[in-house]
């Protein structure tokens, strides 16, 4: 189950936007992360690797957590507010909810549930 400090400490750091810096140090080396009903993804390098190129597209995110979030033994629940702003301007803005399971003080498993279609242009 993971501490209190350590989930603030997270939802701190991705409110901050250092998204990659959040899965550096609070995913398990083999952490898994999944979208929707995608495979998902697994090793913390390559979750970096790809929450950096996904954040290469944006000319600006601001990311919110909507509280209160969930937790009850190694299981947490947290509902995102995303607004991604693209070098043209355009805006999007995405509500998800992210379900973790932590070991200790570190994610092993997370899948997001969204609408892709927020996305869309």
């Amino acid at each position: 189950m993971p501490s209190e400090a350590a989930l603030e400490s997270f939802i701190a750091l991705v409110e901050s936007n250092a998204h990659d810096t959040a899965i550096e140090l609070f995913y398990a080396e083999d952490a898994s992360m999944q979208e929707n009903l995608d495979a998902p993804r697994k090793g913390r390098d390559v979750l970096i690797a790809g929450e950096r190129a996904f954040l290469t597209r944006w000319a600006k995110v601001e990311s919110r957590c909507m509280r209160p979030a969930f937790r009850s033994g190694d299981q947490v629940v947290i509902r995102w507010i995303f607004e991604f702003t693209a070098p043209d301007g355009t805006r999007r803005k995405m509500d998800e909810l992210a379900h973790q399971r932590w070991q200790g003080d570190r994610i092993v498993e997370e899948r997001f549930y969204y609408d892709p279609r927020q996305m869309q242009g």
